[in-house]
């Protein structure tokens, strides 16, 4: 559940990030809009987007690739 509520969490910025984006892109503000897809806040949300589905990829292996033990 907690992935699931990450995984919404980064997608509902992105799409606010992408709203900046269309209304900068609407006012004829390009170099801004630009600045903002290469450097700025939409660049940060597809990062955190992207890292959260990176770590969910992973799986069930520990730090030095194998399986991590259940109870002893």
């Amino acid at each position: 559940m907690k992935y699931q509520r990450q995984l919404q969490i980064a997608m509902e910025r992105l799409d606010q990030s992408l709203a900046r984006l269309r209304n900068l892109i609407k006012r004829g503000e390009n170099k801004a809009a630009i600045r903002f897809m290469e450097e700025g806040e939409l660049k940060d949300r597809y990062e955190e987007l992207q890292n959260i589905i990176s770590i969910s990829s992973v799986g069930q292996l520990g730090a030095r690739g194998t399986n991590q033990t259940g109870a002893f």
